[in-house]
Formats: structure tokens, sequence, C-alpha cells
């Protein structure tokens, strides 16, 4: 197919959503909006703990540079980081809607989080909501931040080109962080010719009044559904 498809979430996971693009036959263009920067001086508590939290597969990453997963029940916001915490050496990993609000649900309904403590390990921009929740319903959760998001300052040249002559793109956003950064990035521009597929309704909300021509959302929190939403995206030009 010769519409772009603009691809800006960060990179490594960035480069699975181009291959699942290209095997699709889309012309998918690469420009992250964000890079991850771990922080090095950071160390999980990991006194006591028995159930980590993942609510991105960043997280799990940047997790594992640090030690192996040993014999934690590992919890995981959806399908990407779960898949990322197996791969990861995770024995004992359950697998979330792909929501927040939902993951901190299912914990709170298993009677084993009650024994141990909790740790969610995430970005810095994540502490607070989950964590929370958790500590309000009596659990020892903790959070742990490993590695920060950094906007990019500019677009991918190819994103540019694509974005200025194209007579229709499309721009894929993983996160309401990347929605924010691409705006930034695309200031000053023409969106009108832009249908963005995001793949929640947080993640679109950024992008309210930014003129583009569309803004479709993914049916459900996953890379699968924001797959599905792109087609029938696509169908609809």
């Amino acid at each position: 197919m010769s519409l772009p498809v603009i691809v800006t979430r960060a990179e490594p996971a960035a480069a699975d959503t181009v291959s699942r693009l290209l095997a699709a036959g889309y012309k998918a263009i690469l420009s992250p909006v964000l890079t991850l920067e771990g922080l090095p001086d950071a160390e999980p508590d990991m006194a006591g703990i028995r159930h980590l939290i993942f609510t991105s597969a960043n997280g799990v990453r940047f997790f594992q540079e640090r030690g192996g997963m040993g014999e934690a029940v590992v919890w995981c916001v959806g399908e990407a980081t779960a898949a990322a915490a197996r791969q990861a050496g995770g024995r004992d990993v359950r697998e979330g809607s792909g929501n927040g609000a939902d993951l901190a649900a299912m914990i709170l309904a298993a009677p084993e989080t009650r024994e141990g403590g909790l740790l969610h390990v995430a970005n810095v921009a994540a502490a607070g909501d989950l964590v929370a929740t958790l500590k309000g319903a009596g659990l020892d959760a903790r959070f742990s931040a490993l590695y920060r998001t950094v906007p990019a300052r500019a677009l991918a040249p190819e994103a540019l080109d694509a974005l200025a002559t194209a007579p229709r793109s499309v721009v894929l956003i993983h996160s309401a962080k990347g929605a924010a950064a691409f705006r930034e990035a695309s200031v000053g521009m023409n969106l009108s010719p832009v249908v963005f597929v995001a793949i929640s309704d947080s993640a679109s909300q950024p992008l309210d009044g930014c003129g583009a021509r569309a803004i479709i959302k993914a049916a459900s929190p996953s890379e699968t559904a924001l797959m599905d939403a792109l087609d029938t995206a696509v169908l609809a030009l």
C-alpha cells in the first residue's frame, strides 16, 4: 500500500510495529517521538516483594537489566507487556485487558496479593494512581521508576515529507505522552490530511482540536486492536 503510516512509539518497541506493518503491506515510516532513558542510580527495593507489576513492556526491559524476575508473580497491563514478561523469564504472568484501572481491580481481586509486597516498575511519570489504589486497599505496594521518557525535538525527515506531500497519511499513537510529543513536534503543520489511529481514548485526548481529518480509537488498548483499527481506517479513506 502506498499510504504512509507513521510509527511514533519509542524504540525498541517501534521496530516491532514497523515489522507488523510491513508484513501487512503498509508503507511504514519510523519516527519515534519519545526516547527512553534509563536511570542508572535507581535501584528497586525488592525486600519482601512477591509480586511485580508492569504497565509497559519498557518497564519489563529496564527491570530485566537489573536481574531476573525469580519466583515473583508478574502482573501485566496487557498483551504486549505480558509477552515481554514471559520472554524475560516470568514464570507466573497474569495478563490484564490493557487498562490500568482494570489491572488494579484484577490485582485487588486476587487473594494471593495479600501476601508479600507488590512493586510497580515504570517510568518516572507513572508514579501515583495505581500504587495509591493498592495501598488504599491495604496492600504493601511500592513504586520504582527505572527510566524516563524524553520528547523528540523533531519528526524524522521521511515523516515530515509524508505529512507535507502525501494526499493522505496515517499516524499511529501508542500513548498520551506520545500524542502530546507528536503535537509539539508538528506545531505549525497542516494536519488536515492526517488520520490518527490511537491505541486508547486517553492516548487520543492530547490530539483534540489538532485539525486532523479523523481520530480513530482502537476497540481495546492492545497492539492487535490498534492494527484492526488501522485496517478499518484505511478502508474508510
